[in-house]
């Protein structure tokens, strides 16, 4: 099974789009997913709600209990979880980085929402555990900024995920209509990058564990 956190400290860094539609990606592709929400904003689980029974589920979490879902999951066939989490929850971010295999931090590629991952990078060390920064909402084609983007956030002792979630109006769209991007459109820049984003997270989770296995 594969344990997703989507950590971020800072509000409007794109948590909860990238959190359903990395699931709804897993799915997709064979995976049996499931977002965990521990957001009391509660904005995956009203995703959740407008799709009625449609995979991938979505429950809600105390940060006490995420343990405790990932088991009964687990338990019951799950394959895939991706743990969504509110800003400024240290206690929610916390439990959800420790039971991660991987933990990606959205950002918006500008300066203070780069400024603002120091916090996060800071509770990732804590627990030791793989991460990366996945830039999203910025602009499509803008080389320059994300390539000074990168080499900021590798400052401050985190890597830059390659594959980008720049700001496209489907993404609006298909939360509106209870979608992923995947469900909305079956082809567009979109629905490409977020298969290759679920595709590169698989990839790092299993070098992760095979590194891990050989020490």
């Amino acid at each position: 099974m594969t344990i997703i956190a989507i950590v971020s400290q800072k509000g409007g860094s794109g948590k909860t789009t990238l959190s359903v539609n990395l699931a709804a990606a897993a799915e997709a592709a064979g995976a049996v997913a499931l977002i965990i929400d521990t957001d009391p904003q509660a904005t995956a689980s009203q995703w959740g709600a407008w799709r009625a029974d449609k995979a991938p589920e979505v429950i809600d979490s105390a940060p006490p209990r995420i343990q405790a879902k990932v088991d009964a999951a687990k338990a019951q066939g799950a394959t895939f979880i991706v743990i969504d989490t509110p800003p400024h929850a240290d206690s929610a971010a916390s439990r959800a980085v420790e039971v991660a295999d991987l933990v990606l931090v959205p950002c918006r590629p500008s300066a203070f929402d780069l400024a603002a991952i120091k916090t996060t990078v800071s509770l990732v060390r804590l627990f030791d555990k793989p991460a990366f920064v996945v830039f999203t909402a910025g602009p499509p084609h803008a080389p320059r900024m994300y390539e000074e983007a990168i080499e900021l956030v590798q400052s401050f002792g985190i890597k830059a995920c390659p594959h980008i979630l720049p700001d496209r109006a489907v993404y609006r769209h298909a939360s509106a209509a209870g979608a992923s991007v995947i469900e909305f459109e079956s082809e567009g820049k979109a629905v490409a990058e977020i298969a290759a984003l679920h595709m590169w997270t698989i990839a790092q989770v299993n070098m992760s564990t095979t590194a891990h296995e050989g020490v």
